[in-house]
């Protein structure tokens, strides 16, 4: 039954047509773009409008596919010749179907190859949206892939090839883009060429053999740990900026700064040391709106809550704007803020700990918010009391630059001599590195970091900096060079700490001696233990790993490693 033909379609009526009647058949006639003179019978369409009937100008191929299903494929072709060899090619992909030298999947790759790629794409954009994924991350998805396979000259699926996409990389790295940009496209380009040969669409990845680029060196911005001292600082001017403002002075503009005739002042800047001064001017001027000074405290506190918060959570700017008032739980013995799955970088929902000064400070916040919301005494967001499904801090899209005017007024440098920089996300490192500074596990702040890896949190989120490394360094013995060897003899001996008796304050934290907990540091020599009489071993064919050290054994102590198997 395999056949090529012209679809019979139905057009508007052209604007210009001559209606007429021939052997009592309805006629329209017109000439078409060309000046060509058009004949076409004319029919009523369903909503009344007149339309002329014609054949579609290219041929449709009709077959049963290798399933025993008949398809009609449009073959695009003006030529009846053209038509039947693309039909004839169907027919064969048909027959190596039902015989089983391909399969099916693989027959109907062929048949999204010449699909344009807009289709796909879109497609591919519906599959993100669907997993979850951001609007951010599906339009920064959107905008890589197009613009990789416009330029590239791609129309088809057919037309995608590693070549030009190497080369359109490399254009744009001779344009002076980042190493990471440059990944970003090819990874954008790489996700939807993945998801093609998972629907079905493409054979194999085109972009397999294009390699991204080694960019651990391409370090956009390299953020450093705030100290507690500027940490208390920071707070003390977010609390206050808002009401200072209001009382700073004015000074005279020299006449090189002068833009007119009217600019000749301007407001003094804000210092720490002048911020006092300039809040009780600010009572002053405002003692006849004690409502707007109400306000302006309200808008300090929550910024000086804000900055606590990502500072002792470790949540990042997102997550913590996410929250809201139904995600605290402060009446439990454990207070903690529920973290969504959409909402975590991770997408993993989680419950995230609050100490419980935290915890007293975002109760009292918002019971304040109630309790002023109801009387009506400062103008909040919320209408009566405050609802669970209400943001905790609305929205922190301007705290970026909030940050660096209250770093400005705090005398906190921007960035330190070596190019390290403060911003919002900074806060999240002063939490981690204020954890390893406090003597926490690294298992126990990678948990807290909600890291998936350990170095991570070490090497990118804990600044030296921040470390007491001077403090660390008075653990070592003491070694002076006009010492006599006797006398450190017998200071050993007094001490326990000769070879006779060897000992270590190293070896319970590094190296722990459980039966349950991680083997850590060298492998001791188990030829002859002191406490074995027999000189057996368990295993006597076992060759020595290490000669020189000699293992003691005491109590089990430690019933686990602390890194491995850290204490709730």
């Amino acid at each position: 039954m395999a056949a090529v033909y012209r679809k019979t379609v139905t057009r508007p009526l052209p604007s210009d047509a001559e209606l007429f009647t021939r052997n009592g058949l309805r006629l329209a006639r017109w000439r078409d773009r060309s000046g060509k003179r058009q004949t076409a019978a004319v029919i009523a369409g369903r909503d009344g409008d007149l339309r002329i009937r014609t054949e579609a100008k290219t041929y449709t191929a009709k077959y049963r596919d290798g399933a025993g299903l008949v398809r009609e494929v449009a073959t695009g072709c003006k030529s009846k010749d053209a038509a039947q060899a693309v039909l004839n090619e169907l027919v064969e992909r048909a027959e190596r179907v039902r015989s089983g030298i391909i399969s099916a999947a693989d027959d109907a790759v062929r048949d999204w190859l010449p699909a344009p790629i807009a289709d796909s794409v879109a497609d591919y954009l519906t599959h993100l949206r669907s997993k979850g994924r951001s609007a951010t991350h599906v339009a920064d998805c959107e905008r890589l892939t197009n613009r990789v396979l416009t330029e590239c000259g791609v129309r088809t699926l057919r037309d995608i090839q590693a070549t030009p996409i190497e080369r359109w990389l490399a254009a744009r790295l001779a344009e002076g883009i980042a190493p990471r940009t440059r990944n970003s496209y090819l990874q954008a380009v790489r996700g939807f060429c993945r998801w093609c040969v998972d629907a079905g669409r493409l054979p194999d990845d085109p972009t397999v053999r294009v390699a991204k680029l080694d960019d651990r060196g391409d370090t956009r911005r390299t953020r450093r740990s705030m100290k507690p001292a500027e940490l208390e600082r920071l707070l003390y001017v977010a609390r206050w900026r808002p009401l200072a403002e209001r009382g700073r002075l004015t000074v005279t503009k020299d006449e090189s700064e002068r833009r007119g005739k009217r600019d000749s002042w301007q407001l003094a800047p804000l210092t720490l040391d002048a911020l006092p001064a300039a809040v009780d001017r600010a009572r002053e001027r405002l003692a006849d709106d004690p409502e707007q000074i109400a306000q302006l405290e309200v808008v300090g506190r929550q910024r000086a809550l804000i900055y606590k918060t990502l500072v002792l959570t470790g949540l990042r700017r997102g997550e913590l704007a996410s929250l809201t008032v139904g995600s605290l739980v402060l009446d439990g013995p454990t207070p903690y803020a529920v973290l969504e799955a959409k909402h975590a970088k991770n997408r993993q929902r989680c419950e995230v700990p609050l100490r419980p000064d935290l915890a007293a400070d975002l109760a009292a916040w918002l019971t304040n918010r109630a309790e002023a919301a109801s009387e009506g005494v400062v103008r909040l967001d919320a209408a009566k009391r405050i609802a669970a499904s209400e943001p905790l801090f609305g929205s922190l899209s301007q705290l970026v630059g909030i940050l660096n005017r209250d770093l400005a007024v705090a005398g906190i440098a921007k960035a330190d001599d070596r190019g390290r920089t403060l911003d919002v996300h900074a806060l999240r490192h002063s939490f981690g590195s204020l954890l390893s500074a406090g003597g926490v596990a690294p298992r126990t702040a990678q948990a807290a970091m909600r890291h998936s890896s350990i170095d991570l949190t070490m090497n990118v989120y804990t600044d030296p900096r921040v470390l007491d490394v001077a403090g660390a360094l008075d653990a070592l013995p003491a070694l002076p060079l006009d010492a006599r060897a006797d006398n450190r003899r017998q200071r050993a001996v007094a001490t326990g700490t000769d070879d006779a008796a060897p000992r270590s304050s190293v070896a319970p934290t590094v190296a722990p001696n459980s039966d349950k907990g991680c083997k850590l540091g060298a492998i001791a020599d188990n030829s002859a233990l002191p406490n074995d009489p027999d000189g057996a071993r368990k295993n006597p064919e076992k060759q020595r790993v290490s000669r020189g050290f000699v293992e003691r054994r005491r109590p089990d102590s430690n019933r686990g490693c602390r890194i491995c198997n850290p204490m709730p």
